[in-house]
Formats: C-alpha cells, structure tokens, sequence
C-alpha cells in the first residue's frame, strides 16, 4: 500500500500522534483491568508509525513489530526508547511472551479467516498466561457503515513558517455483497513536498469483514478465553476483543470454513 511504502514519510501529517491519545489511554485502562499480573511490558502488532506506542509507552515497556520500513523509520523517530521489529503479525515470533499483547486498526488487512487465525495464533503464542490481549478492529459486520472521511496537517517548522503538508480524502465502500469477507477503502492523498510542489497518491486499501462470532471463535481456537466489549468513539460504538491465556492452555481445535 502506498500510504505506508511511497508515502510513509508523511504519515504524522495524515495521522496526527495526538489524536490517538483518549484511544490509548483506554486500551492501557483495558489491559491493566483485564489482565491476572501486572501489565509492564506489551507486544503491538502492526503498530505503523508509532501513533498508539506514543501514548502507551508512558504505562508500559512496547515492543513494536509492522512489515514496513519505512512507518518504522517514522516511529523510531516518534518512540526512539521502545523496541522496533520488522514483522508480519501472521508470522512472527519473537521467541518469548509478554504481560500485554495490543493489535490495533491494523489487523483489518486480515482479509480472510486463514489470516486472521494466523494472526491470533501470534497473539496467542506471545501472550504470557494470565496476561491480555487487546484487539481493535475498525469494524465487524455488524458494526460496519460505509462513510467518508478528510483530514490531514502542516508541518510546523521552527522559528514559524510551514513546512511539508498533506491532505486526504477517504471512502470506505460497502462490500461486494452480503457476504463477502472484505471491502475496500479508497484513499486520495495530495501531498505537498517542502520546495511547494504537489503531488497526488491514490491508494486502495483492501480489509477483511467478518461477523463478531468468528472472532471469538477464531481467538478461542487459537486457546484464548475471549469476550466482546465495545467502546465508544467519535459517537459510534466499536466492537472490542478482549482475550486472556488460561493458566493450562487450551489445545487448540481443529476447523474448517464452515466450524468445527
């Protein structure tokens, strides 16, 4: 996606690091209440650039894993004190646990069941038993609307003056059809360079939609107890997944497309 690739280096002029401040002092409220041990130190997955761990780093040691070079690079400059790991959140494994495990708007790119399982299955195999996970996603079937959405900053550079800019246009379409398991969400970006030139990015976003029974059956396969909760944000009501590892995991079970 050109968002996180070509136009990375822009990512805190489309999405500014304070307005993730109310979102991430609810997830670290969420993991500390939820969790049998203290929460210190927690695993983002597909944590970009760094917008969440900005604001969660003040509660806990991050460890942050996402494919992209480039949205590193920009957390890195944004959260220089927590761990960067370069890392698809199907695959990875980082070969120890954590007290908290948050996955965050990233894991709509999860765009069938075979991802999203995988995906668990990583949250699952880094979470330390009595520890919680935390997922977020953008919307489940049953939540989900199509909508529209503009934004987007200046840099400010010092001793006054504006520097580079950015500026967007975004349009979540409705699914295919009833059924399908994804949607599309088309992102025109204008992108104004320090020198004043101007140019534009379209780029297509293609994320998964599933209803709220599979993914508690996905975390539960994965040998989660898992539960839904919601929260509220700009006034529309999102689910959340919360899920903990039992002190004897559970054997994960075997299943197919259409259930156990």
């Amino acid at each position: 996606m050109k968002m996180y690739r070509a136009a990375a280096s822009f990512w805190p002029l489309i999405s500014d690091p304070a307005d993730y401040a109310g979102e991430a002092g609810d997830a670290a409220l969420r993991l500390r209440r939820e969790a049998r041990i203290p929460v210190r130190d927690v695993l983002e997955l597909g944590s970009g650039g760094g917008n969440n761990a900005s604001h969660l780093k003040r509660w806990f040691s991050m460890t942050l894993v996402d494919p992209s070079a480039g949205m590193r690079r920009v957390s890195r400059a944004l959260n220089p004190e927590c761990r960067h790991v370069a890392g698809d959140m199907r695959s990875v494994r980082l070969g120890r646990t954590f007290d908290g495990v948050f996955v965050h708007d990233a894991v709509m790119y999860m765009r069938t069941e075979s991802d999203l399982r995988a995906a668990m299955a990583t949250v699952a195999a880094h979470l330390r038993v009595g520890g919680a996970a935390l997922v977020i996603p953008d919307h489940t079937r049953e939540t989900f609307r199509p909508s529209t959405g503009k934004g987007g900053h200046d840099e400010r550079l010092r001793g006054g003056g504006t520097g580079r800019s950015a500026r967007y246009l975004e349009w979540t379409l409705p699914p295919a059809s009833p059924q399908a398991t994804e949607n599309e969400t088309h992102y025109a970006l204008l992108l104004r360079a320090r020198n004043g030139s101007v140019r534009a990015v379209h780029d297509v976003h293609r994320e998964g939609l599933f209803p709220r029974a599979t993914w508690l059956r996905i975390l539960r396969d994965v040998g989660l107890v898992a539960r839904r909760t919601s929260r509220v944000e700009e006034g529309v009501r999102c689910d959340v997944f919360v899920a903990r590892k039992p002190a004897a995991p559970r054997t994960p079970r075997t299943t197919t497309a259409d259930g156990p």
